[in-house]
């Protein structure tokens, strides 16, 4: 499960055995939890699911989600393509 970022005690991470499934991102805070598919076509972000967080909450994570966008994409690159070598 590798951490990519930590934000205002939001950590931004990884799961290393989701199979093949399409770039997204697990975001967690204390007992509220989210998971994002990634639309790298459309600049975009789509809740998977959330537990447990307002709508403060997810303003918050989307924007940190926004605000490193291309950086999340090249983590996710570089951590697939660490897993098949």
């Amino acid at each position: 499960m590798p951490t990519i970022l930590i934000i205002s005690g939001w950590r931004v991470f990884f799961y290393a055995n989701e199979g093949n499934e399409p770039i997204h991102v697990h975001c967690q805070k204390a007992e509220c939890e989210a998971k994002y598919w990634v639309d790298s076509t459309n600049f975009d972000f789509i809740e998977a699911y959330s537990y447990n967080m307002s709508p403060r909450d997810k303003r918050t994570i989307r924007q940190i989600l926004f605000n490193h966008f291309d950086y999340i994409i090249e983590q996710w690159d570089q951590f697939q393509s660490g897993r098949y070598e």
